[in-house]
Parts: structure tokens; sequence; C-alpha cells
């Protein structure tokens, strides 16, 4: 079905004119809804989502009209290396694609499937105040409030820590696509090899180390098709160990910590309304090893606190962090209720 799909690039500038694009992808049809955004995580690209299965979120939502545009924010790795965070994301970013989308479609509202790191810089964006036009947000996995597993709080409390002076980056496709550059990446490399032996693919062992605890961490085998297994060893890329001490503290925080570099997001962010009037539907798996599903339950809550009714909650059983989109059962058991939410947003 992906096949049959046209893409066109447009390109956009951040707010502090770096080169960022969006994937505008269409079906042989003319879209009859709006325009909705699909953010992906960090280390990874807007390819993410058009795995190679037979019906794609992508295809799911361009077949109920929606007009599909992929967001590739700082974190792709199909632009220029960069040490970012969170922060850059939310004030320089999202906000800009946005407003690219506005400007090429005429419409007045976006509405967005946002996952991981693009949740939660999409979501302290929102917070924030800085995406108004944004009347309908479906996040998956996490969003304002990381809960992680014991071993990952090892990592990025303990080990992140010593890494980070020896390390700028780290790669899944060390060893595998991508040769490690010294002794540090390739102890790193040789420690995940001799650890995780969960399968023969180098760059799933070292997803699996380098964003959660499980073996494998952001998916179940058995949820994903022997195809889609092997093309992931090639979407995945680097990612600054910026992000993870700016993830550490904010999962010893209990929320997301914003850098203090910006006004637009201060550090006390949380302690007030979200200042969106966007419905938000929160989406996770039970079996979820990157973010716990407490992550969602506590972003729910605390919506729910200051706006009451607003906003959804759903954990699919038998799913966990990314086979939400790259699982061979995705159409069958999760794009339906991203649908669902869409569409019953926009009446």
């Amino acid at each position: 079905m992906t096949a049959a799909l046209d893409t066109e690039v447009v390109a956009f500038r951040a707010g502090d004119g770096m080169e960022l694009n969006l994937h505008h992808v269409r079906g042989p049809r003319e879209p009859w809804r709006g325009p909705v955004v699909l953010v992906p995580g960090a280390g990874v690209r807007a390819n993410l989502f058009r795995v190679p299965e037979r019906v794609t979120v992508v295809d799911r939502l361009i077949e109920a009209g929606w007009d599909v545009w992929l967001e590739n924010w700082r974190a792709s790795i199909d632009l220029p290396r960069n040490e970012w965070n969170l922060d850059q994301a939310a004030v320089w970013d999202h906000p800009y694609a946005v407003r690219k989308i506005l400007e090429r479609t005429g419409s007045g509202t976006v509405k967005a499937v946002i996952h991981c790191q693009g949740s939660s810089s999409f979501a302290l964006s929102a917070a924030a105040g800085l995406l108004p036009q944004v009347d309908t947000i479906v996040s998956n996995s996490m969003s304002l409030h990381p809960v992680v597993a014991r071993w990952s709080r090892v990592k990025l409390f303990w080990l992140v820590p010593r890494v980070a002076p020896l390390l700028r980056y780290l790669d899944p496709r060390w060893g595998d696509t991508v040769s490690p550059p010294g002794w540090a990446a390739r102890a790193l490399v040789a420690m995940v090899n001799a650890t995780h032996r969960e399968c023969d693919n180098g760059p799933c062992r070292m997803i699996s180390f380098t964003y959660g605890a499980g073996r494998p961490a952001l998916w179940s085998h058995e949820n994903l098709s022997e195809r889609t297994h092997d093309w992931l060893r090639h979407e995945f890329g680097s990612v600054p160990l910026t992000f993870f001490t700016q993830m550490a503290a904010s999962v010893a925080a209990g929320q997301l910590v914003p850098t203090g570099v910006f006004d637009e997001l201060p550090p006390d962010l949380l302690d007030h309304p979200p200042r969106t009037d966007a419905r938000i539907a929160l989406i996770t798996g039970t079996e979820n090893r990157c973010f716990l599903p407490a992550s969602q339950q506590r972003t729910f809550d605390y919506l729910e606190a200051h706006r009451p009714g607003r906003q959804t909650l759903r954990v699919i059983p038998g799913y966990g962090h990314l086979d939400m989109f790259m699982g061979r059962y995705a159409d069958r058991d999760v794009f339906g209720h991203i649908a669902d939410e869409l569409t019953g947003a926009s009446g």
C-alpha cells in the first residue's frame, strides 16, 4: 500500500535557522479531512512511520482522509548530527513545523500523532502554549512524566555521567554498518554483545541497551515480522549524550525538566495548568520497557487535575514502546484507536 503513495519533501527553517523538513505524503485521492503531523522519536527519522508492512499508520490515516505530514525535527538521522535537547525542539522545531503546514494547506488547525522524544518535546511545546493551532494530540509512550525501569535508572544515573566525557554520541549501528569511533565505543559494543543475546541483529541489541530495559526493550520480537526486524538496522542512528543528561534530570524529578535556557519553558512549567486547549489522547502498551505505562498515567492525572474530561488514556495489551507503530498486527490492534481519536475529536 505504501508504494502507491507520493512523497514531497518540504523544507522549513527552525527558530534558530537550522534546516529541517517535512514529508508530505499523498494518496491517490485528495484528503477530505485536515492536516495531521506525525512526529517520531530520537535518533530515527520521519520514515519510522512507514515500516515495510502491508498497512502502516500512514496508510491508515490517508485512507481515513487525513492530509499526512511527517516531521524531521533536529533529532532526525536524515539531518546533520547535532547535540540537541528537548527544549530546542519544543521552542525552535515543532512550532515552526506547524506554521509551515498551516502555510502550505491553508488550514487553521493541525492535529498531531507524536511518539517518544518527539512526544515529550512536542508536549512541552504544547504545555508552554507554543502550539495554539494544534487542537488534537495523540501521544504514544511518554508525554510529560518519564517513569523508567530500575535498570534504565542505573544507566541514566551511573553510566551516563561516566560515558559522557568519553563519547558525545551513542549509535545503535556501531559494530554493524558503522565502525565504533574509538576504544570506549568498541568496549560498549562488546559489553552489549556479551549481555544481549536475544537475537543476532546487532542494532536491535544496541537499541535495547541505549533506550530501555529489556531483551529487547522497544518491542516484542513476537510483534515484529522478520522484514521489519531487518529493516530497523538502518532506521536508528546517533543520539547525543546531551539528551540523556536532560532525561536523567527529568526522571529524577518525576517530570520533564527544561534546561532553563528558554524563557518560554520555565523550570516550573508543569506546576501550572497546561497552556493548550488541545484534546489529548495518551496511549501506550502494557509491555512498554522504555517508559513504563505509569508515565502516561501520571501525565493523564496532571492533565485531568487541571482540565477534567479533556483527555483519554488507553493502555493496549501485548504491546510495548515502538511496536505500537511497527508491529505486524498494529493495524488491527493499534491504528484504529489512533484514527478514532483523531476523527472523534474532529466531529
